[in-house]
């Protein structure tokens, strides 16, 4: 296999295709788009205790369900619409997760004047380009939650927010691109 089809990459991703191209197309992109960040957390929520390989296959399934996560329609949501998505397939059958995407968008909602602010709002815990953060060597060296992912857990629990702990905010803040953890090697490691 050439390298071009098999380039070096962060070892978490192992070797499963869906894996592999979430890493090489999405992981660690800087993402500004409100509602792809609503999204991921939502979809980060929905992970705790799972894997994420597990979310990812559902994803789609998981955008339907949530009428594509979009904040505005998921806030109206009734008890009658979060009973009915239980029913559905490829969801995550959980009611305290499926209740907790629809507070989140309701602090979207409420908390923030459209979804450029609440990207405004995110972005703002983006460390510093030149706060020194040194790239992981391994996987091993990679943070599970940081200083920066404490505050925003706190922050976005104030605004409402739920299932969002400093953990779940670092894996979320890595994957969208707020800190670049692509350890060396990768071939998606910018520096």
């Amino acid at each position: 296999m050439s390298s071009s089809q098999n380039p070096p990459r962060c070892s978490w991703c192992g070797d499963d295709p869906l894996y592999c191209r979430y890493h090489d197309e999405e992981w660690g992109f800087p993402q500004r788009d409100g509602r792809s960040l609503f999204e991921k957390l939502c979809l980060e929520g929905m992970q705790a205790g799972l894997s994420w390989i597990t979310i990812l296959r559902r994803r789609a399934d998981l955008r339907i369900a949530f009428d594509g996560f979009e904040p505005t329609p998921l806030a109206a949501w009734t008890e009658e619409d979060r009973l009915a998505v239980l029913e559905r397939p490829g969801v995550i059958r959980h009611r305290g997760k499926i209740d907790a995407v629809c507070g989140n968008a309701r602090a979207v909602i409420e908390e923030f004047n459209d979804l450029d602010d609440f990207s405004s709002f995110i972005w703002s815990f983006a460390p510093a380009a030149d706060a020194g953060q040194k790239r992981p060597a391994t996987v091993d060296d990679l943070a599970t939650e940081t200083a920066d992912s404490r505050r925003l857990a706190k922050a976005l629990k104030a605004h409402g927010f739920r299932f969002i702990g400093p953990v779940s905010a670092h894996a979320f803040m890595q994957s969208m691109g707020l800190v670049d953890d692509h350890v060396a090697g990768c071939h998606r490691a910018t520096s």
